[in-house]
């Protein structure tokens, strides 16, 4: 839990152009404002913030890398996952290969990965199982509703949000740690930093 609420804090960090005060912080995050000052408090500490600016995106990226685990899945395999996805009509985001292809075009989209709300996974699994089959495949669904927080839609798909994104092409590895650093740069650019 304590985990989610650091990322929530994060991404409020990152996404907001313009600095807040750490009230308004604690009020996007949804967290209790005396634990959003401690953990901002860490932060400077850690110099990777100053007050509720971004001091250093490599290293607060890389703090989150620090903390953030795997999250629990099940993997389907779909004809057209974007669309199967799609007609579900259920709450998502989209993350990894197909988000960063979206975002920059940089990698091939091999792997659907979708963030869920855990108690939306009935409904899916049924979706899912309807238009293809349960077991290794095309489409990861990630059980895990942290991929929503401040998720954006783009040419009308919802997509996590940037700094999320980041994280999760590092978390995997590979060629999307390349992909995620061409993005880091771009979150640079928009970042509310020193």
């Amino acid at each position: 839990m304590l985990g989610m609420c650091k990322e929530r804090i994060i991404k409020v960090l990152f996404l907001n152009k313009q600095p807040l005060s750490k009230y308004k912080v604690s009020k996007e995050a949804g967290a209790s404002f005396s634990w959003t000052h401690e953990f901002l408090q860490e932060l400077e500490r850690l110099k990777l913030v100053s007050g509720t600016k971004v001091k250093d995106v490599n290293g607060l990226i890389n703090y989150w890398l620090g903390f953030r685990k795997a999250q629990q899945h099940r993997e389907y395999m779909v004809q057209e996952p974007l669309n199967a996805v799609k007609k579900a009509g259920l709450k998502y985001a989209i993350t990894t290969y197909y988000a960063e292809n979206i975002v920059q075009q940089f990698l091939f989209p091999s792997r659907l990965d979708i963030y869920i709300r855990e108690e939306d996974l009935g409904v899916w699994h049924k979706a899912l199982t309807k238009s293809g089959l349960y077991g290794k495949g095309n489409i990861r669904v990630l059980i895990d509703s942290s991929g929503l927080f401040k998720a954006e839609k783009i040419k009308g798909i919802s997509i996590v949000c940037l700094p999320q994104l980041i994280v999760d092409l590092k978390k995997e590895g590979g060629p999307c740690e390349e992909a995620a650093e061409m993005l880091i740069e771009r979150l640079k650019k928009d970042v509310c930093s020193i």
